[in-house]
């Protein structure tokens, strides 16, 4: 599996780190469309990024950006919601979490979930005083582990090679 230096808290695997958190939308939940309010996913995606962030990262863990949210079927009043996050991929002191969003419909229970969400969210580990601090590497176990690291270092690169490119272009 992937190498990770050997400086640095001991690693922990990809498993430790995943988080489910559930709930059944309501009507306080809905747009003026009907369906649920894309902002109250997306607390909801950073709600259950954070708890697996602070699980890996043994600690406090903030929200440093929103690398992509994707909504792909709408949620309705009654639904009942399901978030599995994960530690996809470990810096120094930033992670990126991956986020699947499914939703079990409220009047075809026996269905399978239906796939609502996909996120992928940057967190970096804080001491007490907002200093970022060293993290653990996550450990991938699996295939499908390795993949989501090696897709997280793509996303990454995509990230800095942007954050260079505004800057370039901001300073000539």
């Amino acid at each position: 599996m992937t190498d990770h230096p050997s400086a640095g808290p001991a690693g922990k695997p990809a498993s430790y780190s995943r988080v489910t958190l559930s709930r059944i939308m309501t009507a306080v939940d809905v747009n003026l469309y009907g369906t649920v309010h894309g902002g109250v996913l997306m607390k909801f995606i950073d709600d259950v990024a954070g708890a697996a962030a602070a699980r890996h990262s043994g600690g406090t863990a903030v929200t440093a950006s929103i690398d992509e949210i994707v909504f792909s079927e709408p949620v309705r009043v009654g639904d009942l919601v399901h978030a599995h996050a994960q530690v996809n991929w470990t810096g120094h002191t930033s992670m990126e979490v991956g986020v699947k969003v499914v939703a079990e419909r409220w009047d075809s229970a026996e269905d399978e979930p239906v796939r609502v969400a996909t996120a992928y969210l940057v967190f970096v580990g804080v001491d007490v005083g907002g200093t970022p601090r060293p993290i653990r590497p996550v450990l991938p176990e699996t295939p499908e582990d390795e993949r989501r690291y090696r897709e997280a270092e793509i996303r990454r690169a995509h990230r800095l090679a942007r954050r260079r490119a505004i800057q370039a272009h901001r300073a000539g």
